[in-house]
């Protein structure tokens, strides 16, 4: 189980500090609260193993807490070393990642202290923050039915899909009306940057996706750093290409000097020397988690809104064939990969995480600090996360389902049905996450809830072949 270290230190007013343990409810219950908590002086021994009582330098641990280093002999007799030399409490440090605490129950019926396990960096942190002299308590709350940060998480991702979607119908539309007039029609095609997935490209960017996850399993250390670059030069565009639409749209401030027989605005070059500059704070001030999440959510939302706009889906069967493989891939890589790997994690997991304790974190999620403090806000993750893939690929759908509206003008029926059955799909994520009480998969839920949806629509409204192979708009559309 999880729980909380509450260290204090010997200043006036005392500084205090939590940090993260774990520890067995088998072998010892910790209080749920630190109301009447009674503090323990820490004494530091992680200079040791505490493999035998003759390890122990001239010190007493007469009622003190204890941290040793793991390794070398069992949690076992290191406890009854330090309880035999009257420790209250035993730390066992580890410099790996702190696994689960298991042992044969019956072997600890003589241990009475309480035996953690610790990050040994949390100990060094607590000597230089706290100081040499420092008191500690061991509590552990229960876990929050419900962390309001997934009530952002919700917001930004239901906003991102439904600002993406429209903002595809927009460009949908002035296509259909630079095709049905022939003065315009040159002009657009040289604007246009969408790419279009046929239903090959979509097989090969599941697999591209299944190869890539694989390799940063294995090689993370060397590869967060180039998807943090990548993410940094893509999101300093998508934000660009963001904020140029609205700018666009404002009819002031349209200087242009000409370079190169080329001319250009000059507040666009001001633009994209804010959208560069914000990318590179992002990337030197990435590990800051008191403010640099909102600049890596403005620009993941920049990103996303950008991805959902350029890639167009060109009928419903390439959306079935996407949104089925990436619901395979997704579930493969967090519920069976554990069947696998030597560690029994599961691959998506793990890279989510950092494999191995890395402290370098993929930029490519949505990410909102944990509103309700507990346990696993310091020993998992203190934000709530969302992949940037849970708002890009059902998003996908929603823009397809937005363009067949305007190429059909059927009052965006289909746009406004799937953007709600991705808000349910989301809302049901968070609901068997809050059952579970584990990280679960989100394709798994929006793609049946978007996929169906769509399919109803379009089996109520007699236009499922149409849907399913696309509108060929080109030929007969005309302006109103």
């Amino acid at each position: 189980d999880e729980g909380i270290l509450h260290a204090s230190g010997s200043g006036v007013p005392p500084v205090t500090k939590d940090y993260c343990i774990i520890y067995n409810s088998n072998w010892v219950s910790l209080p749920k609260t630190l109301d009447n908590a009674t503090f323990t002086p820490l004494e530091n021994l992680t200079s040791t193993v505490l493999c035998s009582s003759a390890e122990v330098p001239s010190v007493s641990l007469q009622d003190k807490a204890v941290a040793v280093m793991r390794g070398n002999c069992t949690f076992l007799e290191k406890a009854r070393n330090a309880q035999r030399l009257g420790a209250k409490i035993i730390l066992i440090a580890s410099k790996s990642r702190l696994s689960g605490i298991s042992d044969n129950k019956t072997d600890f019926e003589d241990v009475t202290l309480p035996i953690a396990l610790i990050r040994y960096n949390d100990i060094v942190d607590m000597q230089l923050v706290l100081g040499n002299e420092v008191n500690v308590t061991l509590y552990s709350p229960p876990l929050p039915e419900f962390d309001y940060s997934m009530v952002v998480i919700f917001l930004i991702a239901v906003f991102t899909v439904a600002l993406g979607g429209y903002w595809s119908g927009v460009a949908e539309l002035e296509n259909l009306k630079a095709v049905a007039s022939p003065g315009e029609r040159e002009t657009r095609w040289k604007k246009e940057e969408n790419v279009t997935l046929t239903p090959v490209t979509v097989i090969l960017f599941v697999v591209i996706c299944c190869v890539m996850l694989v390799l940063l399993y294995f090689f993370y250390k060397w590869l967060v750093y180039v998807i943090i670059s990548v993410f940094c030069l893509a999101s300093a565009m998508s934000l660009y290409n963001c904020l140029a639409a609205l700018i666009g749209e404002i009819p002031f401030g349209q200087c242009r000097i000409t370079c190169s027989n080329k001319t250009i605005e000059v507040r666009l070059i001001f633009l994209a020397i804010f959208c560069i500059a914000a990318a590179v704070v992002w990337a030197v001030f990435r590990n800051e988690d008191r403010w640099a999440w909102i600049l890596q959510d403005i620009l993941g939302v920049a990103f996303c809104l950008n991805f959902i706009k350029t890639l167009k889906m060109p009928n419903f069967k390439s959306c079935v064939i996407l949104l089925g493989l990436l619901l395979l891939y997704d579930v493969f890589f967090v519920f069976i990969t554990p069947f696998i790997t030597k560690n029994g994690a599961s691959i998506m997991v793990e890279v989510a995480a950092g494999p191995f304790g890395n402290s370098e974190k993929l930029p490519v999620v949505i990410r909102v600090p944990r509103l309700e403090y507990s346990a696993s806000t310091l020993c998992d993750l203190p934000f709530s996360l969302l992949g940037f893939g849970d708002i890009i690929v059902p998003g996908l759908l929603v823009a397809y389902c937005r363009r067949f509206d305007v190429q059909t003008r059927s009052s965006s029926v289909y746009y406004i049905s799937c953007t709600i059955a991705y808000a349910v799909g989301m809302v049901l994520t968070f609901i068997v996450l809050a059952l579970m009480k584990m990280g679960q998969p989100a394709l798994l839920y929006l793609v049946p809830c978007t996929l169906i949806t769509s399919s109803l629509i379009a089996w109520r409204r007699k236009e499922m072949k149409k849907f399913w192979k696309g509108s060929s708009y080109q030929v007969g559309w005309r302006p109103r």
